[in-house]
């Protein structure tokens, strides 16, 4: 079903279709897992798009992303709602866990994904025929 959502038509032969849906793949049922709700859910995938996007639209650095997760997870746990942020549907405890679920998710192979993004490279489509 995901794959259909994010309109991957290529996934046999498609490596970064194949890597993208995953990542994607993954930080769902992570989150499914610790029982977000439907918006924390949603807000979650969000994140994770929002974090891809810099790094392969923006080619943001890693330093750089990890700046604008710092942005967007300011004002979790804050009572005062000029200070909550666009997340502050999570509590303390699932912001950490998000951020230590990043960290061994995206950031941790941040090089890879910029490589997926930014290098150049022939497809070798191997098959039957």
């Amino acid at each position: 079903k995901l794959e259909e959502f994010l309109n991957f038509k290529q996934l046999k032969t498609s490596l970064k279709e194949a890597i993208l849906l995953d990542y994607y793949t993954a930080g769902f049922w992570w989150a499914k897992e610790r029982n977000f709700s439907v918006i924390q859910l949603s807000g979650f995938m969000d994140l994770l798009n929002f974090l891809l996007e810099n790094l392969s639209d923006k080619h943001m650095t890693l330093g750089d992303n990890l700046k604008e997760l710092g942005k967007a997870m300011a004002g979790i746990g804050e009572t005062d709602s000029e200070r909550s942020g666009e997340l502050n549907f999570f509590s303390i405890e699932q912001a950490k866990a998000i951020i230590d679920y990043l960290n061994i998710s995206l950031f941790k192979q941040y090089k890879l994904y910029e490589y997926l993004f930014h290098s150049p490279r022939e497809e070798v489509v191997i098959s039957n025929e």
